[in-house]
């Protein structure tokens, strides 16, 4: 190569250097800052279970409160501590926060849940005693340790050491609501089922059941359950929903539980995927209702995957709370949000409204639900069955693995024989 050919590469390499390294910069620059996300004229926002307009205040408060950029501040979380804060000290309906739902014992505890939907990190308190703010209990369990979920004596002593005050969770109003039920109502509606003496007439002390008196069927849990009357006013929970300015995702509950629980019950408010379940990249659901019938089908999960499958929100709570009619009777509620903004609810036998603000509102709205106005749509082939039907399918089942099996059997003992029959022939022949 000659010297002339040798100085042009020179020179086109230092051409080239300077853009090189500006796109390396450049490259290093997008990993550092990136662009920020596509702001949707619903954002910030905010929704939440039952028309408790002081929550919805309260969370969006918190979302447009100043943020220092270098500082650790998730207006997200804070706006769902602060919604269900207020709850929790205004007792929203009486079934949040202390002196609601009083225990077997006239005891109030409480549930609540908060999960980030950007990291899916959740923390999570079940059967909290003498604490009053059980969804600032849950955020420290989620931010302060590395567990999801504590429960109990357990759980309060952990909120001590966190700072937070011990209090009274019980009121005259929750120990005259006890005494009425235990005195005048004589423990009805009772948790209490397969013990001695019949729970629907005593109040105890129970012993089990033998195993000949055990409850055989579906219909009589579909009878127990009935006879709990669901309703607003003895079975709800707030479960917040936020989407800050810049689309991160948060979700909480807070609850009292169940009136006349058996001590210790936890419902599924602090159970992700069953009480509450956020994904910033899709959206998220909250629910409220029977919550040990709704726990069993994790509903806010399936929610959420339905819209990752292209389900509108009101589609999405549909279809999960129909996965639920199909095996028992219940009453229950979600609402379920898409990461823009959009929302739906769908409720099964239970009067229902919800709670809504968004940046391109003038105003918290109340939108009301009607139980049962629409139709589950049930995959090909799938009817929906009894308890007794459900037993025959399964019994001929069964008889047709059995005949397969059997005639499976058959063809291998035939095959065996014709083998051998082979063998036998083979040295006849070689003989």
């Amino acid at each position: 190569m000659s010297s002339r050919s040798q100085l042009a590469i020179l020179f086109l390499v230092a051409a080239l250097i300077p853009s090189v390294s500006a796109t390396v910069v450049s490259s290093s620059n997008h990993a550092v800052n990136d662009d920020p996300p596509p702001v949707f004229p619903t954002w910030p926002f905010v929704v939440h279970t039952w028309p408790w307009k002081q929550a919805a205040e309260a969370a969006w408060k918190a979302l447009n409160e100043p943020v220092d950029p270098s500082s650790n501040t998730k207006p997200a979380l804070d706006a769902i501590v602060a919604g269900c804060t207020v709850c929790e000290e205004q007792q929203c309906g009486g079934t949040v926060g202390f002196g609601g739902s009083p225990d077997e014992n006239g005891e109030t505890t409480l549930d609540a849940m908060i999960i980030d939907g950007v990291s899916l990190q959740t923390g999570a308190v079940g059967a909290l005693r003498n604490v009053k703010n059980a969804i600032g209990v849950a955020r420290a369990i989620m931010e302060r340790t590395k567990h999801t979920m504590l429960v109990g004596d357990q759980a309060t002593d952990f909120a001590l050491s966190m700072g937070f005050p011990r209090a009274n969770l019980s009121t005259p109003d929750s120990i005259k609501m006890w005494q009425q039920w235990k005195d005048e109502d004589q423990c009805q509606p009772n948790m209490r089922k397969n013990v001695l003496p019949d729970p629907t007439k005593s109040c105890g002390p129970y012993k089990p059941a033998p195993m000949d008196k055990l409850q055989k069927n579906v219909e009589s849990e579909l009878e127990d359950r009935k006879s709990l009357d669901v309703n607003p006013y003895n079975h709800d929970t707030i479960g917040i929903v936020v989407i800050d300015a810049r689309g991160n995702m948060a979700a909480g509950t807070s609850t009292n539980g169940m009136n006349h629980k058996i001590p210790g019950r936890v419902g599924d408010g602090p159970i992700p995927g069953a009480g509450a379940w956020v994904d910033s990249d899709w959206g998220a659901c909250v629910g409220t209702g029977d919550g040990d019938i709704l726990m069993r089908f994790a509903p806010c999960y399936i929610a959420v995957q339905n819209l990752r499958a292209g389900h509108t929100p009101r589609q999405a709570a549909e279809d999960s709370l129909g996965r639920i009619e199909r095996f028992s009777d219940f009453a229950g509620a979600l609402v379920v949000i898409d990461r823009e903004g959009n929302h739906g609810a769908a409720s099964w036998k239970l009067p229902f409204s919800y709670t809504v603000r968004t940046a391109n509102m003038n105003a918290t709205e109340i939108i009301d639900i009607q139980p049962g106005d629409w139709m589950y749509v049930q995959p090909l082939g799938d009817q929906r069955r009894n308890a007794k039907e459900r037993a025959r399918i399964n019994d001929e089942i069964r008889k047709q693995h059995a005949e397969e099996r059997q005639i499976k059997l058959q063809k291998e003992r035939q095959l065996e024989l014709e083998r051998r029959q082979k063998q036998t022939t083979s040295r006849v022949a070689l003989e």
